[in-house]
């Protein structure tokens, strides 16, 4: 049996040539959305293989902010810290909600670039698409922790009120900070690899400034230092949403929106101009 000849190459069939960005400051938005398909799996990817081989699975989104919350909550009354006339447990976890996020989030979005490295080396896809897909798959336990905060409500009987429909730009807020900085730190972290190392003590002292004391605690003359953390906006107005305790805390809010605002655009733009030597070193 002969093999047939191969069919001509027709001359009107498109080639697809794959060139760095001509201008790294400008995000490709058009090329994530083409691509949002495969943020999809990749973030049912990450939430599967959370998961995979564990005793109590997704309860691990529970288990590990009530904890938390327990420890603040001994801590905090016999401390004598203050909650804002609000249940100390309430208090602490309407904090730990969008900070576990944070946390979580900015851990994986630092190390996705390093997990993979042999599908970077291989396959052409926006890079964009590993950090975006660690930080939206927190949203998943996120969603269950907040279904444990709504039990405690009605435990404490606390009603909602209608600064609640302020929870989805706070929340927007917090996905926002945790892309900003991982950004930052997943680009650096392909190159330097010991900066998975610094970011569990970044994190550790950034939950003490950031959950422990409320805003409105904070001496007058410490206030600009406490607003410049751009966490310190998300927790207040995760606080003040759910449980409405005093006024709406604008001046954070509105401190954190700007400061997030920049490190998202400034670290967007980092990833991107690395992006091009990150298959090379990662």
């Amino acid at each position: 049996m002969t093999a047939a000849p191969a069919a001509p190459l027709s001359s009107e069939q498109p080639i697809l040539r794959i060139e760095p960005p001509n201008r790294w400051w400008a995000p490709a938005l058009d090329e994530l959305w083409t691509h949002r398909e495969l943020a999809y799996f990749f973030v049912w990817r990450d939430v599967k293989i959370r998961y995979k081989q564990t005793l109590i699975g997704a309860g691990w989104a529970v288990l590990q902010p009530f904890l938390a919350m327990l420890v603040f909550t001994l801590l905090g009354r016999s401390a004598g810290l203050p909650s804002d006339s609000s249940p100390y447990p309430l208090f602490y976890y309407s904090a730990l909600l969008p900070w576990m996020y944070f946390a979580t989030s900015l851990q994986n979005a630092t190390n996705t670039m390093v997990e993979n490295q042999r599908v970077i080396t291989k396959v052409y896809f926006p890079r964009l698409v590993l950090p975006l897909s660690a930080v939206l798959s927190g949203l998943v336990d996120f969603s269950i922790s907040l279904l444990m905060f709504v039990a405690m409500m009605v435990y404490y009987r606390v009603p909602p009120s209608p600064a609640l429909l302020w929870l989805p730009f706070f929340l927007l807020l917090a996905v926002c900070t945790a892309l900003g900085f991982g950004l930052w730190l997943g680009a650096l972290n392909a190159i330097y690899r010991d900066v998975r190392y610094v970011v569990p003590f970044l994190i550790e002292f950034w939950m003490l400034v950031s959950v422990v004391i409320p805003g409105s605690h904070v001496p007058a003359k410490w206030r600009w230092a406490y607003e410049l953390n751009p966490m310190a906006g998300v927790i207040e107005g995760f606080r003040w949403s759910l449980m409405r305790n005093g006024s709406l805390p604008g001046r954070s809010i509105l401190v954190s929106t700007v400061l997030v605002l920049i490190v998202l655009v400034t670290g967007w733009a980092y990833f991107q101009k690395m992006e091009t030597t990150i298959a090379d070193v990662a």
